[in-house]
């Protein structure tokens, strides 16, 4: 594949490899997505890759899933409760509570890169949800960078975020179907895609290279898959193990 020159707007994308949900121990004592996750992958160096749902009251939190019963026992949907009864609840049996996405910026506070996740959420409530993710965003001073799977949200994001702010495709896929889809949304324009790493190397990762944009990857567990995934792509997402800086 041909290697590109990175874009001065994203170049620090590849600097550091990204802590899935941040650096978790698959959710025993420290959970995924939580302010104690976030703080060990600073502590070790890394960057954080985190996740962010819509909540009733308009408040961005940090949450991978839809429902909330792996994360917190209780049934029902996370986009049901306000972000105060979100944040009321604790993850995964501990005492770490669900954390707003604002408390997550403070604790960072620019110190690793932030690789932000925005979860597909009802169409009527897309812009809303990036606006607020934005005004989240307003007195951050740090790397940051929004990727959704959702083309929507990308859209909206590419329109409504500040232009330091690098905007991503997350990926996955190989059929042709989905790559035309993909390369539907390549041609409106992002600066970087997050791909699974099962389905690299594809025709649309090429295209993505021939234009000079980054190629980030999805979920690395080994070293071994560490090394193949970087034939294609400029930096990992990775958990379960601690890859090299």
């Amino acid at each position: 594949m041909t290697r590109r020159t990175p874009s001065v707007k994203a170049r620090w994308l590849t600097a550091l490899p990204f802590a899935h949900r941040g650096l978790h121990d698959g959710n025993r004592s420290v959970p995924e997505n939580s302010l104690a996750a976030a703080h060990a992958a600073i502590e070790a160096g890394y960057g954080i890759e985190c996740d962010l749902q819509f909540c009733a009251d308009g408040v961005p939190i940090v949450f991978h899933d839809d429902v909330l019963e792996r994360l917190t026992g209780r049934s029902g949907s996370v986009r049901d409760l306000t972000s105060q009864e979100a944040t009321a609840l604790t993850l995964c049996g501990t005492d770490e509570p669900v954390p707003l996405f604002a408390e997550l910026l403070a604790l960072v506070a620019g110190r690793v890169p932030l690789l932000v996740e925005l979860k597909a959420c009802p169409e009527r409530d897309a812009t809303g949800f990036v606006e607020a993710v934005v005004a989240a965003l307003q007195n951050y001073d740090g790397p940051l960078a929004l990727m959704s799977f959702d083309y929507g949200l990308v859209d909206a994001c590419r329109g409504r975020a500040p232009s330091s702010v690098p905007v991503g495709l997350t990926a996955e896929g190989s059929q042709p179907d989905e790559l035309s889809a993909h390369d539907d949304a390549l041609a409106k324009g992002f600066d970087f895609v997050s791909y699974d790493h099962a389905a690299m190397p594809n025709a649309f990762l090429d295209e993505v290279a021939a234009r000079g944009l980054h190629i980030l990857c999805w979920t690395i567990r080994s070293e071994a898959e560490a090394s193949r995934a970087r034939q294609t792509a400029d930096q990992i997402t990775f958990e379960g193990f601690r890859p090299s800086i």
